[in-house]
């Protein structure tokens, strides 16, 4: 038992969308500073990991604040659970762009669309895995 309420839960999970929603902006905001250097599908990739190192910091500052996993350890367990992630998140964002924008005549801000949907998509299954994982507590 965490002794976590569900309003504490839902705290918790309102904190993270929020923290999250920062860090898509960081990502989304890097993704279209790097594509005028990179390919989309490249640019996608390196503003991943813009913000993912903001969603890292801000989860463990604002979000998991109870987690006693050490800052090593912590990144190390981000990182990974963020590789899941970034799968989900590459996949949507070229499905959309090469196959679901074109097909249904999409033309205006194809790039935007496709990667803002793509960077929503992991958004529970990343909570649960930094939940549980990342900044676990002890005994959970």
């Amino acid at each position: 038992m965490t002794g976590r309420s569900p309003a504490n839960a839902k705290r918790q999970f309102l904190l993270f969308v929020l923290s999250g929603g920062v860090a898509a902006l960081v990502n989304i905001a890097s993704r279209v500073a790097f594509s005028y250097l990179l390919s989309f599908e490249l640019a996608v990739l390196a503003a991943y990991g813009v913000g993912m190192v903001t969603a890292y910091v801000l989860a463990r500052r604002f979000v998991f604040v109870a987690s006693l996993q050490s800052v090593r350890r912590s990144f190390a367990a981000f990182a990974l659970v963020n590789l899941v992630a970034v799968l989900q998140t590459w996949l949507v964002s070229i499905g959309l762009r090469h196959l679901l924008l074109p097909l249904i005549g999409m033309t205006a801000l194809v790039d935007l669309i496709a990667h803002g949907c793509g960077v929503i998509v992991p958004v529970f299954t990343s909570f649960l895995g930094h939940k549980h994982i990342t900044f676990r507590q002890s005994g959970q």
